[in-house]
């Protein structure tokens, strides 16, 4: 039987701050519109700097760093994750659709399909998330090519939005992985 033992930092191998900004990233971008806890922004930018994305886009009213709130679960990946604020999302996603990128929301709405339906040509692609209550406006669904959704099989339909993100994000890796 195989004997397992958990690794220590030194022995992880992680890329440090210079490393990770010199490196090109996986051609996927995270909008994050109205999110009101700046915890689950701290821990999307962890979330996305595992997932070693291209880019943060925040908007609407979603807090920004430097925020102690958003550091506590960030651990540092606000310094690591390039980000940028846009007031209007319309506005950037528009200007993303234009540069070839690939906009899909992250709901449950009509039209919606599984997120495991995404292919490797799907990319570069911007997964977008809303809020943690009313979910993303129908303005902004309408700016997305595709909706994308995770099955859910309970009584809530409803994922914390960085639990959800992290699920989606880490499948987008995967499947854009797997077609390099």
């Amino acid at each position: 039987m195989q004997e397992f033992r958990k690794l220590h930092g030194a022995e992880m191998n992680r890329l440090s701050a210079e490393q990770y900004s010199s490196m090109q990233k996986h051609p996927l971008y995270l909008m994050l519109h109205n999110i009101r806890s700046m915890w689950n922004v701290g821990a999307m930018f962890r979330t996305a700097d595992a997932a070693f994305i291209e880019k943060i886009i925040i908007s609407g009213y979603t807090a920004t760093p430097p925020r102690k709130e958003i550091e506590k679960t960030a651990l540092g990946a606000q310094e690591t994750v390039l980000w940028e604020y846009h007031a209007d999302p319309l506005e950037i996603l528009a200007m993303l659709k234009q540069e070839g990128v690939r906009i899909c929301g992250l709901e449950i709405a009509s039209g919606s399909h599984s997120y495991t339906t995404v292919t490797p040509g799907d990319f570069p692609l911007c997964l977008v998330v809303g809020n943690e209550v009313d979910g993303l406006e129908n303005e902004v669904l309408n700016l997305c090519d595709d909706v994308l959704e995770i099955p859910q099989y309970g009584t809530k339909h409803s994922l914390n939005v960085a639990v959800a993100t992290g699920i989606a994000m880490f499948e987008l890796v995967r499947v854009l992985r797997s077609g390099m």
